[in-house]
């Protein structure tokens, strides 16, 4: 299942979910039809979740009426959604392909981010899934907390692989680790990574990594050389969870990827990404 192309996430949604100050709903479809012209793999554009938690996005469903069919190309969309009724909302929009579901092994990440424990989270996974597929969807599971957490937790590798298991079971076919607030080490990285590919080969293991700028290299290279081939990044690096009460750790900067990546890797159009890049720039600078 696995080649030698890197399938890169752009994240507008992360990047955006954190800036308090509201960006115009046409600035940020602006930006989308931007980043569409740049063929990344896919776009995390936006959530279905309750404007009381995140906001800044509750105008995707005004930003998606703006997207044609025809502006997608080859780029796929992907949005967050927390429960049932968000996922039925987002399965609507015929241009949304994956739906994206945050299951964290931390318990008080979970019940932060979706108000529901594990076991109810899980359930509602389930559920969503079900709704994705009747609808021609897939799901891309969001291990949030995968390389550890903040709150005194015990934190076991070993964990994660179990719930990757159970979820591989539920038929979702993407399995993204999120390293929520930047807490991951090379030693966890590469276990995690090499155990994964090797025991779930049917399934897309992808990574979605939180850094400081200086140290990205550190958490990108030991999940390629194990195998990793799906990265999430975000424009300027900006991003970070709200919900996890810590200070935010931004995304691993875009144009970083996009410069070490090997160009017979990637599809992206250089030139049309320079001008996403601008766009970005101008669109969260004044808002941080």
């Amino acid at each position: 299942m696995h080649t030698n192309r890197i399938d890169i996430v752009e994240c507008p949604r992360d990047a955006m979910q954190g800036i308090h100050t509201i960006i115009p709903t046409s600035k940020k479809i602006e930006l989308l039809q931007t980043l569409l012209t740049c063929n990344f793999h896919t776009i995390d554009c936006g959530s279905f979740v309750s404007s009381k938690y995140i906001p800044q996005l509750a105008d995707t469903a005004e930003v998606l009426n703006a997207i044609t069919p025809e502006q997608l190309n080859e780029t796929k969309l992907l949005t967050i959604v927390a429960n049932e009724r968000g996922a039925v909302r987002a399965a609507s929009f015929p241009i949304i392909h994956y739906l994206g579901f945050p299951f964290s092994v931390s318990e008080i990440f979970q019940r932060r981010n979706t108000n529901a424990g594990r076991v109810d989270a899980f359930i509602r996974l389930k559920k969503i899934n079900e709704i994705a597929q009747a609808c021609g969807k897939q799901v891309v599971a969001y291990i949030s907390m995968a390389f550890g957490n903040p709150y005194g937790e015990l934190y076991q590798p070993i964990e994660v692989i179990d719930w990757a298991h159970k979820i591989a079971q539920l038929g979702v076919p993407i399995i993204s680790l999120a390293d929520t607030v930047g807490t991951a080490c090379e030693k966890d990285i590469r276990f995690l990574f090499t155990q994964l590919n090797k025991e779930l080969p049917q399934i897309k293991i992808g990574a979605h990594f939180h850094s400081e700028p200086h140290n990205w290299k550190e958490k990108v290279i030991p999940a390629l050389e194990s195998g990793c081939t799906r990265f999430d990044s975000a424009i300027g690096g900006i991003g970070g969870c709200p919900m996890s009460g810590n200070d935010l750790v931004g995304n691993i900067a875009t144009e970083n990827l996009l410069n070490y990546f090997k160009p017979k890797q990637l599809i992206i159009n250089a030139q049309q990404f320079d001008k996403a890049v601008l766009l970005a720039n101008s669109t969260y600078s004044n808002l941080m």
